[in-house]
Formats: C-alpha cells, sequence, structure tokens
C-alpha cells in the first residue's frame, strides 16, 4: 500500500500542538494594516488554535500529523 501524501500548502501553515489541535497565523494580517484598528492589529500577533470544524479539514490534508 502506498504512502498518503500531505498537503503541501497545509504542511507550510498549520503545525499540530501535543494535543492534536491544529495551530495556525492570525488571519487578516497580510496587508491594509492602516485601515485596522490597534486594538486588532495587537490582538492578531502570533498564532492561534482553529476552532474544531476547521481543525477537522486540515486534519484530512494531514494524514500523519
Amino acid at each position: 500500500m502506498p504512502k498518503m501524501k500531505t498537503k503541501s500548502s497545509v504542511k507550510k501553515r498549520f503545525k499540530l500542538t501535543a494535543s492534536g489541535k491544529v495551530k495556525s497565523g492570525q488571519a487578516g494580517k497580510q496587508h491594509g494594516m492602516i485601515k485596522r484598528t490597534n486594538k486588532q492589529i495587537r490582538n492578531q500577533r502570533g498564532t492561534t488554535v482553529m476552532s474544531e470544524p476547521d481543525a477537522r479539514i486540515i486534519k484530512q490534508f494531514m494524514p500523519y500529523g
């Protein structure tokens, strides 16, 4: 039986935590920072844990974690 392939775009953008949750970068930070409030820019630093329904979709593309 051949190995399953991991989706290349997913392995670049997401990581799994030790408990199996999906960690990703914050959305809405690529451009247009002038129109964002300072509070929004501050709260979007770093990474976030994805919601469970979205994480389920991402895990389908990562067969080996």
